[in-house]
């Protein structure tokens, strides 16, 4: 099994994809204006596309911060073949109708098992079952935030496995931590703050 090759963004290539050539004259005309939407929403989209074709164990991972080639992954699970062309062909279109986005690479294994959209900012992975399970890709950055599709995407029905709930589950519970962690850190360094101002006020009298 062949993995789909990565993708390195190309801005000029972007820009260049967001003109549409009319190819009966001789000048070229602009796209009919679409919203402009940001990289994170254009991959919650990406995945409220995906539950409109039916797919499962849909996630979106900030992996921004953990690597360099983009801010986001959106991957999900179709059945089979049809179903994986499916997915990337209604990504494909409804995200160039709806955002004016193209992607500037679309890939797939040999067997179509794994077919990716490469955005630049994000990437749309869409895996069958078997492949998914193979590869892991979401555990591979387990440390990277995971959306809360249901708060920001209204996604609230999304079938998940037992391995993605339970993997899901874990990252939520290690979010709440760190967070939990942050504020009693700031709590810390403002009790030390009010001790600080007290101690110079009573040198000071």
């Amino acid at each position: 099994m062949s993995v789909p090759a990565s993708a390195a963004a190309s801005e000029r290539a972007r820009n260049m994809a967001k003109v549409q050539f009319d190819i009966t004259g001789s000048t070229a005309k602009e796209r009919p204006s679409v919203p402009q939407l940001s990289i994170r929403e254009c991959a919650l989209l990406a995945a409220k596309i995906a539950d409109e074709k039916k797919a499962t164990d849909i996630i979106v991972q900030e992996v921004g911060a953990l690597i360099s080639a983009t801010e986001y992954f959106v991957i999900v699970t179709a059945a089979n073949n049809r179903q994986v062309k499916a997915i990337v062909d209604e990504i494909d279109e409804q995200l160039d109708k709806q955002a004016g986005e193209v992607p500037l690479h679309r890939e797939s294994t040999q067997d179509c098992s794994w077919e990716l959209l490469d955005y630049g900012g994000f990437v749309v992975h869409v895996f069958q079952p078997e492949t998914r399970e193979f590869y892991r890709l979401e555990a591979l950055w387990n440390e990277a935030p995971v959306i809360d599709l249901a708060a920001e995407a209204g996604l609230t029905d999304i079938e998940y496995s037992d391995r993605i709930a339970k993997l899901l589950e874990n990252i939520k519970q290690a979010q709440a931590a760190a967070a939990e962690g942050a504020g009693a850190d700031e709590d810390a360094d403002d009790q030390n703050g009010e001790e600080a101002v007290e101690t110079s006020d009573e040198v000071s009298e």
